[in-house]
């Protein structure tokens, strides 16, 4: 029992140590209009919109907002599920 507990503060060290490394993975995920910048872990660390407000048509710059963030997600969340799967030998 003993040899399992030891285990377990073991996984969770490690898993510690994988959380602090996806807070300081920086990804990005841009189209023509919007750049996001988010951290492994999730975080959105910025938004920037590489056009002048005026020209752009609203519905279409919101919609891409949209999409790149989700893109921004979706790349985080893979590169998460890639660190944690290193760990528990699923990846």
């Amino acid at each position: 029992m003993f040899d399992k507990m030891k285990e377990l503060l073991a996984m969770k060290s490690k898993m510690d140590e994988i959380k602090k490394e996806l807070d300081g993975l920086v990804l990005e995920s841009e189209d023509n209009l919007v750049k996001i910048t988010i951290t492994a872990s999730q975080e959105i660390k910025a938004v920037s919109i590489k056009t002048a407000l005026s020209g752009t048509d609203k519905a279409k710059l919101e919609a891409s907002l949209v999409e790149t963030v989700n893109r921004a997600v979706r790349q985080s969340q893979k590169t998460a599920a890639e660190k944690m799967g290193a760990l528990t030998g699923l990846g």
